[in-house]
Parts: structure tokens; sequence; C-alpha cells
């Protein structure tokens, strides 16, 4: 009898693990080297609606414009997450994903831990914004994911070229880049 459970408790890991190679992998590293985020965060002011204005295109957001992301702070003192999409060439329904972020270190409220998917929580760093938390850039320790955010959907072209030299001062692979066409006001 024991023979036949660990002979089934290894095939179960057998199949699960031959099961992981086929979940979806983000895109390839473009930073290395991603830096600490460089300043603090004051969260109130972060709350509110952010364009997304450029990218690293990962899988869960392919083809996607019109990217925004709401945040609101929720009453036990984490964050609600809510980021809306449209395929690319769509004129159809906004795709919107609802999650949770909670403070991963409340010395600069810079680090965030985000979930869309229950218990499995990844990282969201602030690397930078502007003073006036008129834009944001944001990352993750491993260098795949990269979000560039404003919050008008159209900022003068000045800013978007100064947001793009930011992000390639902080170590971004521009070629991996992938700009995100807002239609919205």
């Amino acid at each position: 009898m024991q023979k036949k459970i660990i002979a089934t408790a290894l095939t179960g890991a057998a199949l699960l693990l031959g099961a992981c190679a086929y979940i979806p992998r983000p895109g390839p590293v473009g930073n290395r080297a991603v830096p600490q985020p460089g300043r603090s965060v004051n969260l109130s002011k972060y709350m509110g609606r952010w364009y997304e204005q450029f990218r690293y295109e990962a899988s869960f957001e392919k083809d996607m414009d019109d990217v925004t992301a709401e945040y609101s702070l929720n009453d036990d003192g984490t964050v609600k997450v809510i980021n809306s999409g449209r395929k690319l060439g769509s004129s159809g329904d906004f795709k919107r994903s609802v999650g949770k972020a909670k403070i991963a270190d409340p010395t600069t409220n810079a680090k965030l831990k985000v979930s869309f998917f229950g218990p499995f929580y990844g990282d969201y760093w602030v690397l930078d914004h502007g003073d006036d938390y008129d834009w944001t850039i944001v990352g993750e320790p491993s260098g795949r994911y990269l979000w560039v955010l404003t919050r008008t959907a159209h900022p003068a072209p000045e800013v978007l070229a100064s947001l793009a030299d930011r992000v390639r001062a902080l170590g971004y692979d521009w070629s991996l880049v992938r700009v995100t066409k807002q239609s919205g006001s």
C-alpha cells in the first residue's frame, strides 16, 4: 500500500512539474540591474487614475492599448488596484482586472506586493515619480517588467521624451519598450 502511495505521489509531482513547463513566462530580462526605488511615495498622492504610456510587453497585457490603472486606499491599509485596457485595434469593451496591493516597505511605501490571483503576490516597485505625482516609473526586481504611467492620457512630447531618457538611465533596454496608444482624454 505504501509503495502505491509513493508511486502516486511521484506521478502527481511529475505531472505538476510537466504542467509548469506550459505556464507562460514573461518576456526577456530588459534590466539585469534594477535599481532600488529612489524616493519615498506618499500613498495618498499616488492614488487615482494613471494612463500607461509605455511598458515591457507581458503576456497578461499583450497587444493592449488604452491601458489605465486606478488605485484607491482600502480601510485596512491595502490598495485596491483596477487595471483596464482594450486589445489593439479593438473597438470592443475594456478588459478589467481587479487586484489588491500590500505595502512591502512601510519606511518608503515604494515597494508593494500586488495580487490579482488570490494568494499569489508579485513585486511592484515605484522606481521614480514626479514631484507632483504627474508621472511614475514602475518596475520589479527581475527586470522583466516595466511600466511608465502619467496622470494625463496625452502628455506633452517633451514629457514623454524625458521619461524615455529616465527609463534608459535606470538601465532598461529601450528596444523592448512598447508604446501604449491612448485614445481617451
